[in-house]
């Protein structure tokens, strides 16, 4: 019982300490992780994803050309938006933004600013603001930092139960990302794709693209299915489409505050 009391006092100073807050929607988050470390290790599983046998990297063409803008536009105005209010020094994003040719509907965005998305999911988005809509939605996990969060969730668990086995440090990384393999994409929970939603409807509006476009895009996605009737993995951890669409409506608001057309 001592031994548990210690414990537990060690965790709750641990989670009190490592405590960081998440820009605009201001939740408190646990981080645990060294920051610069999982950037740097974010950015080799990065290369080693667009390196792979089994990548297509789209050098040319209108279609990588719609992401880089819509993408810079994207990060320009965060990057304004952190550094007016902040935040600048707690970023260290370098931006990057590639096209992979693929029939598959997803996209990511790793910490640090590495982005990719794959061209199966241009004609969903149809129109440069459904194209803003998923990559804001996406640079937002970076934003909120939901992978260093998942990271410290991982690491808390195995200072408290050893969930994760002999797994420490990269090697937890590795499990969440698939370092030297194929990309594994971190599985986000739904509270934490929900308030990827809930900021990626304001880096969009910030950077001059229409929030209302986000609605018909997550219609379009709710729309396909993936072999068996299974929902794109990208969809694989999202609240239910309905769910989604409604949270979004409620959240317009908020973000035409930060539209400028």
């Amino acid at each position: 019982m001592k031994n548990l009391k210690i414990l537990g006092s060690i965790s709750f100073m641990l989670i009190v300490v490592a405590c960081s807050t998440v820009p605009l929607t201001g939740r408190k988050q646990l981080n645990l992780a060294n920051s610069d470390q999982i950037q740097q290790q974010s950015v080799q599983a990065y290369r080693e994803f667009l390196q792979s046998p089994g990548t297509k990297v789209i050098t040319s063409g209108a279609e990588l050309q719609r992401v880089k803008t819509v993408g810079n536009r994207i990060a320009s105005a965060i990057d304004r938006y952190l550094a007016e209010n902040g935040y600048a020094n707690q970023y260290k994003f370098k931006w990057e933004f590639n096209l992979v040719q693929s029939k598959e509907i997803n996209a990511f965005c790793m910490p640090g600013g590495k982005v990719a998305v794959y061209s199966g999911i241009i004609p969903v988005a149809q129109t440069d603001a459904g194209l803003a809509t998923v990559m804001g939605h996406e640079i937002a996990h970076a934003v909120a930092r939901h992978g260093e969060e998942r990271y410290s969730q991982m690491a808390g668990a195995q200072a408290l139960g050893g969930i994760l086995g002999a797994a420490t440090g990269s090697d937890a990384l590795v499990q969440l990302y698939g370092l030297g393999g194929q990309l594994a994409l971190l599985k986000y929970g739904r509270s934490q794709e929900s308030e990827a939603d809930r900021l990626g409807l304001i880096f969009m509006s910030m950077a001059g693209y229409n929030p209302e476009s986000a609605v018909g895009f997550w219609e379009r996605m709710a729309s396909k299915k993936g072999s068996g009737g299974a929902p794109p993995e990208f969809l694989s951890t999202h609240p239910s489409d309905a769910s989604r669409i409604a949270n979004i409506q409620k959240r317009l608001p908020e973000a035409r505050k930060y539209y400028k057309q």
